[in-house]
């Protein structure tokens, strides 16, 4: 299996640190990673790939550079990431939001303790139970089709009149492809949480087709 690691944008979200603790678990689960620092890896065909990995906040894609990236994905590439690196990418793309089922819009409170809840038994969260962490809350606007194993609540607080309850893990298909997001992810240190890195170190692989 081919993976291809696609990391960049934002120093904030730490890509390279972030993206460096995963490649030892990739490797030793069969995968051929390729590392690309700039998004012209989306500048030609990415079918040789069984997965994505991108952790690139903000940025900008060409139109070119989408379809090759939903052309693969749409053939049977997994996409998988975390946090700002893939749910808050290429904001002016309204192609690669549909594609990735969803889109972050805010972290009210900045960075709050608050729960996250399993709520499946797919295979990403299989076993796991609720935990609690201390990092950005992601207030994310969602597709209907995704599959959510995972949620978090916000608050009633003003403007707020009642608890709020968005995704902070889901799946979904894409034609032939797999999308795994997760919400959390802000530091390297928040993707060492034990939780938090079995349900990436499970989505990586599910995206993959492999898992």
């Amino acid at each position: 299996m081919k993976a291809l690691v696609v990391r960049g944008g934002w120093d904030g979200h730490s890509p390279v640190e972030a993206t460096d603790a995963f490649l030892p678990f990739l490797r030793s689960s069969g995968f051929a990673v390729d590392v690309s620092d700039t998004l012209e890896v989306y500048d030609s065909s990415l079918s040789d790939y069984d997965l994505v990995l991108q952790c690139w906040s903000d940025g900008e894609l060409t139109d070119e550079q989408f379809g090759h990236l939903e052309a693969a994905v749409r053939a049977g590439t997994g996409l998988a990431g975390w946090h700002g690196g893939l749910v808050d990418a290429f904001r002016h793309s309204r192609g690669y939001m549909r594609m990735v089922g969803g889109q972050f819009v805010a972290h009210p409170g900045d960075f709050v303790e608050h729960r996250v809840e399993i709520v499946s038994t797919h295979p990403v969260v299989a076993g796991l139970s609720g935990f609690t962490v201390r990092t950005e809350q992601y207030w994310v606007l969602t597709d209907g089709l995704n599959d959510v194993h995972a949620t978090t609540t916000f608050a009633p607080e003003d403007p707020w009149h009642a608890p709020l309850t968005v995704p902070a893990v889901w799946t979904r298909r894409w034609g032939a492809g797999r999308v795994f997001a997760c919400t959390l992810g802000h530091f390297p240190a928040d993707l060492a949480v034990p939780q938090v890195r079995t349900v990436v170190e499970r989505g990586l692989l599910w995206a993959a087709g492999s898992g």
